[in-house]
C-alpha cells in the first residue's frame, strides 16, 4: 500500500471522533485493499453469485459507515473488521439462498460439472457453522482463520491484530485448518 500506515491510523481516529470527511479519505486510500479482500471472498463463492466484488465492497462500506462503537487501532485492524463484515454479508446471502424454494432461480449445472464445482467451492454455510463451533472452543483460532483465509492477512499482520507472536499464529493456523478440515468432512 502506498499510503503510510500512520496516515491511515490518523484517519481512523478522526473518523471515530466524528469527522465524516476522514472516512471518505480513508476509503479512497484503502479501496484497493478492500477490493483485494472482496476478491478473496468472492473466489470461494459459486459462479453466478448475486454479489460481485464491487457490490461486496460497497455493501461493506455501507455497514462500516454505521459502525460507531469500534475503537480502531490501525490499518490492519480496519481491514480485519472489513473482512469480517464481508464474510457476514456473504453468509447472509447464502442463508437467503437456502431459504428459497427448491429450484427457485437456481442455476442448472450439468452432473459432471456439479462434482467439480462442489470440490472447488466449500459450502459457505457449513464453513461458517464450523467457524462458529471453533470460536466456541478457541476464539483466537477462529479469528486466525477469519483474518488469514478471508482477509488475506499475512502471519505478521494477523499477529499484530491479535497481539501474539508469529509462531503462535502459525501454530493456531495449522491446528485450525486441521480441525476445520475434519469438521467439514463430517458435514
Amino acid at each position: 500500500m502506498s499510503a503510510e500506515p500512520g496516515r491511515i491510523t490518523h484517519l481512523l481516529h478522526a473518523w471515530r471522533a466524528g469527522d465524516a470527511a476522514a472516512l471518505e479519505q480513508l476509503i479512497s486510500i484503502v479501496h484497493g485493499e478492500l477490493r483485494r479482500i472482496a476478491r478473496r471472498h468472492m473466489a470461494r463463492e459459486r459462479t453466478g453469485h448475486i454479489l460481485q466484488t464491487d457490490a461486496l465492497v460497497n455493501e461493506a462500506y455501507v455497514r462500516l459507515v454505521d459502525t460507531q462503537d469500534v475503537h480502531w487501532h490501525d490499518r490492519v485492524h480496519f481491514l480485519a473488521v472489513a473482512s469480517r463484515v464481508m464474510r457476514r454479508i456473504l453468509v447472509e446471502a447464502a442463508r437467503a439462498r437456502r431459504r428459497q424454494k427448491r429450484g427457485g432461480g437456481g442455476e442448472a449445472i450439468p452432473i459432471d460439472g456439479a462434482t467439480a464445482l462442489a470440490q472447488k467451492v466449500p459450502d459457505l454455510l457449513a464453513l461458517n457453522d464450523a467457524l462458529d463451533a471453533l470460536a466456541n472452543l478457541s476464539p483466537r483460532k477462529s479469528q486466525v482463520v477469519e483474518l488469514r483465509f478471508f482477509g488475506g492477512l499475512t502471519i505478521d499482520e494477523t499477529a499484530a491484530v491479535l497481539n501474539v507472536s508469529g509462531d503462535t499464529i502459525r501454530r493456531d493456523w495449522r491446528l485450525a485448518k486441521a480441525w476445520l478440515f475434519r469438521e467439514l468432512q463430517r458435514s
